[in-house]
């Protein structure tokens, strides 16, 4: 008689490795005594490739209340967006 082997159950796990989080940051910029409305409004177009009406609304809230939240998205485009606006020395920060 042919011993025959006990069943061993298998398990199969599947991993989805495609799922993300995503949280938005946010990159600030906050007024100072030496850059023009016009320097930050072309920044502003550069960087967050804005209307200039949007760009020309930014710049005076910056110059008004002191800061402006300027951009949102993923931390990638927020430090993409920072380096462009520190480019001309803009004081920028990006919070989560």
């Amino acid at each position: 008689m042919e011993e025959m082997e006990p069943y061993k159950p298998s398990l199969e796990i599947e991993i989805d490795e495609s799922t993300t989080t995503t949280f938005l940051s946010s990159v600030i910029v906050y007024n100072d005594d030496w850059h023009t409305f016009d320097e930050v409004i072309i920044q502003l177009i550069k960087a967050t490739n804005c209307t200039f009406e949007k760009a020309r609304t930014q710049a005076f809230e910056i110059h008004v209340k002191g800061f402006s939240l300027v951009f949102q998205g993923n931390m990638k485009s927020c430090l993409k967006v920072s380096s462009i606006l520190e480019e001309i020395a803009l004081r920028t920060q990006i919070t989560t």
